[in-house]
């Protein structure tokens, strides 16, 4: 039994070290309509798994929902390593210093990490639908 709680701690310590999401970023919203929409997700070389399906759920949400805005540019995903040094230019551009879910359009900069990291494992279906909410006004 002591075996098991220990292990049980030890999983959990693990687990808050390797995933530091950045849930308290304010959101940012002004418009610019000219310029692209670009959904970023950085990481960091070492992820667990729900650092792994942020990604991939956010990059299967928008895929699905603007397949159009995506095939001629106007919006884009990237996910993007911060260990790797050719990284730092996009890091700072778009003042993530950690692992960040964001949509950024000019200015307008809306951090969804929190939702992201709430919503990709347990329900993929909320994230996509706060995705929308944040793009459809940027597409306008």
């Amino acid at each position: 039994m002591k075996l098991i709680v220990t292990l049980s701690m030890a999983l959990m310590m693990l687990g808050s070290i390797s995933c530091n999401a950045q849930v308290d970023k304010k959101n940012d919203v002004k418009s610019n309509v000219t310029e692209k929409i670009e959904v970023y997700y950085f990481h960091f070389t070492r992820r667990c798994h729900t650092c792994e399906t942020v990604e991939n759920e956010s990059r299967k949400a928008v895929e699905a929902l603007y397949p159009t805005q995506m095939k001629n540019g106007q919006i884009t995903f990237q996910a993007i390593n911060l260990d790797d040094e050719s990284s730092k230019a996009a890091a700072a551009k778009a003042k993530a210093e950690g692992q960040s879910l964001l949509i950024i359009k000019g200015t307008t900069r809306i951090d969804l990490t929190d939702k992201g990291f709430m919503y990709a494992v347990s329900s993929p279906d909320k994230l996509q639908a706060e995705i929308k909410k944040a793009v459809d006004p940027l597409l306008q």
